[in-house]
C-alpha cells in the first residue's frame, strides 16, 4: 500500500487530503498545527489506515510527543512509529499503550547522512525488534545503488510484513517502490511533488500510476445490500409451511435454494404467495400421519434435503423417495442414514437400495419414533437440524446427544427459528457436546418473520473491500446466529479496518477499508461456505495463512477442498492441506502488483459451485489477465443477482 506522508496542515487541511482518494496516511503530529481535540477528531473519524508519528527533537519534549502519541492511538491509530533513538521509559509507555489499543508499534531508524554497513544495519534491525516493535522501519540516505543493496537484503532474513526499509536521496527512489516487491507491509510518498520531505520521494500520483498501471479497485463508500439469508428463509419456510394459520414472512430474495422451499412447502399442502419481499404462507397444522405422499422433489438443496428427510418421516403415512437435481444427484449424503437409523427410520438408496452410501434419489420407507440417542455430529449438522424440526411433532418425548458437533451456530439456528413458530427445544452444552431436549406432541403455530441478510453471500464483497479497497454493505445483522457472520472477525486478524454506523441513516451499515494485510489462521469448521473466499483472502495476506476445517469441505456442490487446492495452484499460490487444514502462502497486493506477481488468468472451472464462481470472480480484480469461469450460472442456487451486481461494485 502507499503512505502518504502528510505535514504542515491543519485538520480540515488533512481532511482534504484524504479525500483525494489516498489508501493510507502518516501523520506527522510533530509537523501538522493540530491541537489535542483535533488529533481526537481526526483519528476517530477516519476509516484510512493511519501511521501516527510525532519526533521527539521536533515536538520539542518527550512529555509532549507522548501526549500526542497517546491520544492518536486511544483515539483510533493504526500504527504509531517512534524513533529508536527515544528513552527506554517513553518507548515501553507507547509499547504498552498500543498493544492495549491494537495499533502495530514501529520503531524506526533514519540515518540523514548515509547509509551504515550490513552487520550495523541487521544490528540496528535487530534492536528495532528487541526494544518492542512489531514492525522495523530502516530508512537510510542511499549515495549509489550499493547502498540501496544493503538495505534492501536485510529483507532476506525478514519475518513477512514485518519490516519496511528503504533509502532516501534520489539513488535511492527506486527503493520506495522495491520495497514493496520485497514484501513491506506499506511504502512512503509525499502527497504533491511540491510537498516532498525528503529527497527521492514520489509524489503519491506518480507512485499510483506506476505501481497501479490504471488497474480500477473498488472505492464506491455507497452501502448496497445483500440477499437475504437462505439459511434462514428455508427454515422459515418449512416452518410456515408446518403452522396452523397465516405467517408473514419479510426480506424474501428468491435463488434457487430458496424456490425449491417454496415448492418443496407447495408440495406439503401450504399455500405461498409472494409480494415483493414479502411471502405469505398459509400452513397445513401438521400431525404425524398426516401426509400421504408419493415423493417430493427438493432441487439442489442438500440442506433441504436433510430438512425434508426428518419430516417426511414423522409426517409421511407410507414410503416416499426424496429426488433432487444438478449436483445433489448421487451426492453422499453422510451420516444421514445412521442419524435416521438412531430413531427408528430407514434410509434406501432409491435406485440401488444395494449400496450402503446414501445420496439423493432415496426412499424413506419407516416411520421416526421418539427415543433418547447419541450421535456424532462430525458429518455436519443438516440431519441434526431436520430431527430438531420433526421430533416436537412426535407424541414421546426425545434427546437428542451430539458426541463432536460441528456447525453449531446452525443448530442454534434452527433452534431459533423453530422458536418463532411455536415449537420450544431446550439446549444444553457439555464438554464438547451438545444436548437437545425435545418435548413431543407440540405443533407449530403461523408468525411474522424477518429473514436476515445473508453473511456467506456478504463475505465475497466484503473480502474484496479488505484486499482492493473499501466495501459498504446495508442489512446484515451484527448479532446474527449465521456462522458465516466470522468473516468480520477474520478480516479484522488479517488486518483490514472493520466497522459499523451506529448512528445516521445508514445505522448498521458494514463497512470494510482495505490496510495492509498479514497471514491468519482460524478455525472454518463451523462456516465452510466462505472456505473458497478465505482461500482468496489468504492469497492477499503476506505470509502463511492456516484454515482448518477442509474435511468439512467433501459433501459441497464440489469436492470444495480440492477444488480449491486446484483453483490456487492454477493461479500460482503455493498451498497445501495437511491434515484438516488448508495452508496458503499469500503475498500482499501491493508486492504482487509491484513484484510481478499477479494471480494468473485464463480458463477456471467452477465445479458447477456457486461458491468457487464468487471467490473466483473476486480474485480477477488481480490477475494478469481475464478469468474465465465455465459455468457461472450456478451462482443462482444462492445468489441469482451476483454477477450484476459484482459488476457494478468494482465499476
Amino acid at each position: 500500500m502507499i503512505c502518504v506522508s502528510i505535514q504542515g496542515k491543519d485538520l480540515n487541511g488533512i481532511r482534504m487530503a484524504l479525500a483525494e482518494g489516498l489508501e493510507m496516511a502518516e501523520i506527522r503530529l510533530d509537523r501538522c498545527p493540530l491541537c489535542i481535540e483535533d488529533i481526537e477528531t481526526l483519528f476517530a473519524e477516519t476509516d484510512i489506515p493511519l501511521v501516527a508519528t510525532c519526533r521527539v527533537e521536533e515536538c520539542g519534549s518527550e512529555a509532549e510527543t507522548a501526549c500526542r502519541l497517546e491520544t492518536a492511538i486511544r483515539s483510533g491509530a493504526r500504527y504509531v512509529d517512534l524513533e529508536i533513538e527515544a528513552s527506554s521509559a517513553l518507548a515501553e509507555r507507547i509499547a504498552e499503550i498500543a498493544a492495549s489499543y491494537g495499533a502495530s508499534y514501529i520503531r524506526s531508524f533514519h540515518d540523514f547522512k548515509g547509509t551504515p554497513s550490513e552487520a550495523e544495519l541487521k544490528a540496528v534491525t535487530r534492536r528495532c525488534f528487541n526494544e518492542g516493535g512489531d514492525i522495523a522501519k530502516i530508512v537510510t540516505t542511499a549515495g549509489n545503488t550499493y547502498d540501496c543493496r544493503r538495505v534492501m537484503d536485510l529483507y532476506d532474513d525478514a519475518d513477512p510484513g514485518s519490516l519496511l526499509a528503504f533509502c532516501m536521496g534520489e539513488a535511492g527512489r527506486q527503493t520506495r517502490l522495491d520495497c514493496l516487491a520485497k514484501g513491506a507491509p506499506y511504502t512512503y510518498c509525499a502527497f504533491t511533488e511540491e510537498e516532498a520531505a525528503a529527497p527521492g520521494q514520489w509524489a503519491f500520483r506518480d507512485m499510483a500510476k506506476v505501481l497501479y498501471g490504471g488497474r480500477h479497485f473498488p472505492t464506491a463508500s455507497t452501502p448496497f445490500s445483500i440477499p437475504c439469508s437462505k439459511s434462514f428463509a428455508q427454515r422459515a419456510i418449512i416452518a410456515a409451511a408446518l403452522a396452523e394459520g397465516e405467517s408473514r414472512l419479510e426480506g424474501y430474495s428468491p435463488c434457487g435454494d430458496n424456490e425449491s422451499a417454496i415448492a418443496l412447502a407447495k408440495a406439503l399442502g401450504a399455500t405461498v404467495e409472494r409480494d415483493g419481499s414479502r411471502l405469505t404462507v398459509k400452513g397445513i397444522a401438521a400431525v404425524p400421519g398426516s401426509l400421504q405422499l408419493d415423493s417430493v422433489h427438493v432441487g439442489e438443496s442438500g440442506f433441504l434435503t436433510r430438512m425434508t428427510i426428518p419430516l417426511l418421516a414423522a409426517l409421511n403415512d407410507r414410503a416416499v423417495t426424496v429426488t433432487g437435481e444438478k449436483t445433489l444427484v448421487g451426492r453422499p449424503l453422510k451420516g444421514a442414514a445412521e442419524a435416521m437409523d438412531a430413531f427408528g427410520s430407514v434410509l434406501l438408496n432409491a435406485t440401488d437400495a444395494a449400496n450402503a452410501t446414501i445420496s439423493v434419489p432415496l426412499a424413506i420407507t419407516s416411520p421416526l419414533k421418539p427415543s433418547e440417542v447419541c450421535i456424532s455430529g462430525k458429518d455436519g449438522s443438516q440431519i441434526i437440524s431436520g430431527l430438531l424440526a420433526a421430533l416436537p411433532l412426535l407424541v414421546g418425548d426425545s434427546i437428542i446427544h451430539v458426541r463432536d458437533p460441528r456447525s453449531v451456530p446452525y443448530l442454534l439456528m434452527t433452534v431459533d427459528v423453530l422458536r418463532h413458530f411455536g415449537i420450544n427445544i431446550k439446549t444444553e452444552a457439555g464438554d464438547g457436546s451438545l444436548c437437545f431436549v425435545v418435548k413431543g406432541g407440540q405443533r407449530y403455530k403461523a408468525a411474522d418473520f424477518r429473514i436476515e441478510g445473508d453473511w456467506s453471500s456478504a463475505a465475497n464483497f466484503l473480502v474484496a473491500g479488505a484486499i482492493f479497497g473499501r466495501a459498504c454493505i446495508e442489512g446484515l445483522d451484527i448479532g446474527s446466529l449465521q456462522a458465516d457472520r466470522h468473516i468480520l472477525e477474520i478480516i479484522s486478524l488479517a488486518g483490514a479496518t472493520v466497522y459499523m454506523e451506529e448512528e445516521g441513516p445508514h445505522k448498521g451499515t458494514i463497512h470494510v477499508q482495505k490496510a495492509p494485510l498479514t497471514a491468519f489462521e482460524t478455525d472454518a469448521n463451523d462456516c465452510p461456505d466462505i472456505f473458497p473466499i478465505l482461500a482468496v483472502l489468504a492469497a492477499f495476506c503476506e505470509g502463511t495463512s492456516a484454515i482448518q476445517g477442509t474435511g468439512r469441505l467433501a459433501g459441497k456442490e464440489s469436492d470444495r477442498a480440492k477444488a480449491i487446492l486446484e483453483m490456487l495452484h492454477q493461479m500460482g499460490v503455493t498451498a497445501a492441506i495437511e491434515q484438516d487444514t488448508l495452508l496458503v502462502e499469500g503475498h500482499s497486493l501491493s508486492t504482487r502488483l509491484a513484484g510481478g506477481r499477479l494471480l494468473n488468468g485464463g480458463s477456471y472451472t467452477s465445479g458447477h459451485d456457486h461458491r468457487m464462481v464468487m471467490a473466483l470472480k473476486v480474485a480477477s480484480l488481480a490477475a494478469d489477465g481475464p478469468i474465465i469461469i465455465d459455468d457461472t450460472e450456478c451462482v443462482s442456487k444462492s445468489f441469482p443477482t451476483f454477477l450484476q451486481l459484482f459488476d457494478n461494485y468494482i465499476k
